[in-house]
């Protein structure tokens, strides 16, 4: 699959990557000692990287990278197919979108496939590039134990000047809000039962509740 494919030609990313790390703000969480080098590219497209019925899995998500990386070889969301790069991915499942979807354009697409078709068409490649460079903090491998315990902390993205904010509403449940720069929508939550997605490689992920916004929409 063209994602896999890209693995050998994102190395020059990884420079990149690095050069996108914003110098660590106060109370950022440190890096767990993870050396796995299994990417997150190769979990999202493990499922067959195919529309199906299923809205809390992730293929929204990965049709996403996969049309930014056509359309824009070079991009830097690439590095998620670079297993030795470190970062952290928040992952927003299908029906996450629907809701943005539905929030854009005030109508509630009835498949994945038209969700993600909506989206493009609204929103345009670049757009998309940009919030899913949002939803990746680069340099760090955040496992779910070091999430909550990192209340206030202020995590840099991959898009450059672009952060939001941990909240730890309760550790004991789980409940942590990520606050984006959409001040006027809900913001997304981390999915208790969807955590420490690769854990035990440099790129680990979290499942999240609603899209991260690095705008005001």
């Amino acid at each position: 699959m063209y994602l896999r494919r890209r693995v050998s030609s994102v190395l020059a990313t990884a420079a990149l990557a690095t050069a996108l790390v914003a110098p660590a703000a106060s109370a950022a969480p440190t890096t767990t000692a993870s050396t796995g080098t299994r990417s997150l590219a190769a979990v999202l497209t493990a499922d067959g990287n195919t529309f199906d019925r299923n809205w809390y899995d992730y293929d929204i998500l990965t049709e996403a990278v996969l049309a930014v990386l056509a359309a824009k070889p070079d991009s830097p969301v690439g590095v998620l197919a670079d297993g030795t790069v470190p970062l952290t991915a928040f992952l927003p499942n299908d029906r996450a979108f629907q809701v943005l979807v539905a929030d854009l354009t005030r109508s509630w697409p009835s498949t994945e496939q038209k969700t993600f078709s909506t989206l493009a068409s609204t929103v345009g490649i670049d757009a998309i590039e940009k919030v899913l460079l949002y939803h990746v903090v680069p340099g760090v491998t955040i496992d779910s134990r070091t999430a909550l315990r990192s209340d206030g902390a202020s995590l840099s993205t991959a898009l450059p000047g672009a952060s939001f904010t941990v909240d730890v509403l309760s550790a004991r449940f789980k409940l942590v809000v990520l606050r984006d720069n959409d001040k006027n929508d809900v913001n997304p939550i981390l999915n208790p039962r969807a955590l420490d997605i690769n854990k035990g490689n440099r790129q680990i992920a979290h499942g999240i509740v609603f899209v991260l916004r690095p705008v005001d929409l």
